[in-house]
């Protein structure tokens, strides 16, 4: 990714009381804090079609709409796929 690119779109999926959750978004957040790249969350609580989906998964990372890590957020690998 060049600075010309456009911001990526990271959601991060999750459900209430989910702990891995609660650490995956302590890792986006340290990506926020030295990228300067922003990142949403969407609750699949309610959504059948996420919950089928990714309901054995959580939580999930998806950039820019493909799924790219899931349960424990590898936070090198997703700095390298940010092309940090």
């Amino acid at each position: 990714m060049t600075s010309s690119d456009t911001s990526p779109d990271l959601l991060l999926l999750t459900r209430p009381g989910c702990h891995l959750c609660e650490a995956a978004r302590a890792v986006l957040e340290r990506i926020r804090a030295d990228l300067a790249i922003s990142w949403r969350e969407q609750s699949i609580e309610g959504d059948a079609g996420l919950t089928s989906r990714f309901g054995e998964e959580i939580p999930v990372l998806l950039i820019d709409g493909v799924q790219r890590d899931f349960w424990q957020l590898d936070e090198a690998r997703i700095r390298r796929l940010l092309g940090a």
